[in-house]
């Protein structure tokens, strides 16, 4: 076991180098950075001569090197953290970026854990009452929950939410974490209570994509594995119903959401983002796009190199997951 998470841990090292190349480059590819939007800023709100502003958003590139190359920029860039973990200067925030990540990803991470426990432990407890309950009543509403869940954008129905949140029911707060009386309070029950009034939508919305396809692959695999001749030799050793499918089917029919669990992370992370987007929270998401809109590349990077990141992890906790499900998976599939 911790040979196998060595080699995972030390494979996921160049594969990290080489999706910061390709992050990088791809947020240089299109034309303009920051200078220009300080450019246009100058131009549109104080009334610069184009000509004026040119030369300060020219003398702005120069002091901050925005008129390097970019492999030279990209350099200074991955030079920074590797050596003093140092992820550089955000434009827009005018601070260190890992201040601005440490700023807002705590918040999208513990809303991405809980989309992705709900959604595991809802998908997969429906997922077999649906297996164990085929052709019934219930298992055509949760296929048409599950068909709904896969279908419908997540940005679709976060702005049909805010909609009737803002335009039916008239709610002020959105947008935001807490009422304005709790900012800055200890931790109380009351704040919890607030805290959860204002993410539920985040968290519905998230969740109920990764609840569909948990319980669509759920019934799937567990109507395999029910109709297999070891369940059947488990039945007519008298073993009870409830003990065949838990101890013997469910197990054996988790194998591929485990495998899932390698891009369940990431997944729930894009999800709150996209919603997060739309409702205007403070999370990875605005930030993402807010930068990428104003040309602050850094804060676009690392924030990639973080979604990167959690993809990886995600996929060596699924792998330590199956080999801990199931005995018989080792490294190389020997038996060790």
């Amino acid at each position: 076991m911790l040979r196998f998470l060595v080699m995972r841990v030390g494979g996921a090292i160049p594969l990290l180098l080489l999706l910061s190349i390709v992050t990088f480059a791809i947020i240089q590819a299109p034309p303009g950075d920051y200078a220009d939007y300080i450019k246009s800023m100058l131009i549109n709100q104080g009334g610069v001569p184009p000509a004026d502003a040119e030369i300060q958003a020219q003398a702005y590139r120069v002091a901050n090197g925005l008129d390097q190359p970019v492999l030279v920029q990209y350099f200074n860039w991955i030079w920074g953290i590797l050596t003093r973990f140092d992820f550089g200067h955000s434009y827009y925030y005018n601070k260190d970026v890992g201040i601005v990540v440490s700023e807002r990803l705590p918040a999208t991470i513990m809303l991405a854990l809980v989309c992705h426990i709900l959604a595991s432990v809802l998908g997969i407890g429906l997922g077999i009452i649906a297996a164990t309950r085929q052709y019934s009543w219930a298992d055509t509403l949760l296929g048409i929950i599950s068909f709904l869940g896969m279908t419908i954008p997540r940005f679709l129905l976060a702005i049909i939410i805010l909609y009737i949140l803002v335009f039916r029911m008239n709610v002020s707060e959105v947008g935001m974490f807490f009422s304005a009386k709790y900012g800055g309070q200890p931790w109380s029950w009351d704040k919890f209570v607030n805290l959860v009034q204002h993410v539920w939508p985040v968290v519905f919305i998230a969740t109920f994509g990764g609840l569909a396809y948990n319980m669509r692959v759920m019934r799937g695999n567990l109507l395999d594995v029910l109709n297999a001749q070891y369940i059947e030799t488990a039945r007519a050793k008298g073993v009870p119903e409830s003990g065949v499918i838990m101890r013997h089917a469910v197990p054996n029919a988790l194998h591929p959401l485990l495998a899932y669990q390698g891009v369940a992370l990431p997944y729930m992370l894009t999800g709150e983002i996209e919603v997060a987007i739309v409702f205007g929270l403070a999370t990875v998401g605005p930030a993402i796009v807010g930068s990428m809109g104003v040309g602050d590349v850094y804060v676009t990077a690392t924030f990639m190199l973080v979604l990167a990141t959690t993809l990886i992890i995600g996929n060596i906790i699924a792998d330590l997951l199956l080999v801990a499900l199931d005995p018989r998976i080792r490294l190389g599939g020997s038996a060790e």
